[in-house]
This record gives structure tokens, C-alpha cells and sequence, in this order.
């Protein structure tokens, strides 16, 4: 398996619950076997730098995993369709 570092974006309009559990869907989409959450970091409401669909501020978030290219495509594909999430960038991590 493969070390990816993830970063996204959830929108900072909804309510405090709300973004908790979106962060947690989006743990659930890695953590089908054999891919898991190595580290999830919470880096709090930030200012974007421009407006994305006319949000102006995120609730941001990093995790580190360890998945399949089959499991890391899927999470590609269902985060891109969800509403709540304004942003995501998959990075491949190199030597792990």
C-alpha cells in the first residue's frame, strides 16, 4: 500500500456538528480494509484565499493514510460529489 497525505476543505457556514461529521464520512471512506488512517489533524476555520462557491472561510483538515489506489480513487470520486466539502487535494507521498 501506498502513504497519501489528504487535505480538505469543509465549508465554514454549517453548524459546528455538522462539520465533525462530515470530517468523520470522510475518514469512514478510507478506513475500508485494508486502508487506514495513519494521523488526522483538525487545523481549525481559516480565511481562504478567494471565495469558493461564495465562502470566504473553512474548517480545514489533514490526514495521513496508508490505502490502495482502488480506495483512494473512490474517495477521489465521492468527496468531489459532496456538497459540504469545498476543497481536496490527494498527495502521494515519495520514499515511504
Amino acid at each position: 500500500m501506498t502513504k497519501y497525505e489528504i487535505m480538505f476543505i469543509v465549508k465554514a457556514t454549517m453548524e459546528e456538528d455538522a462539520i465533525k461529521k462530515t470530517s468523520e464520512e470522510v475518514q469512514k471512506l478510507i478506513n475500508i480494509k485494508p486502508s487506514k488512517v495513519i494521523e488526522f489533524k483538525e487545523m481549525g476555520r481559516k480565511k481562504l484565499a478567494y471565495p469558493i462557491k461564495k465562502e470566504v472561510s473553512g474548517y480545514y483538515f489533514v490526514m495521513t493514510v496508508e490505502a490502495t489506489h482502488e480506495t483512494i480513487a473512490e474517495f477521489d470520486r465521492k468527496v468531489s460529489i459532496n456538497e459540504n466539502i469545498l476543497r481536496h487535494l490527494i498527495i502521494k507521498l515519495e520514499g515511504e
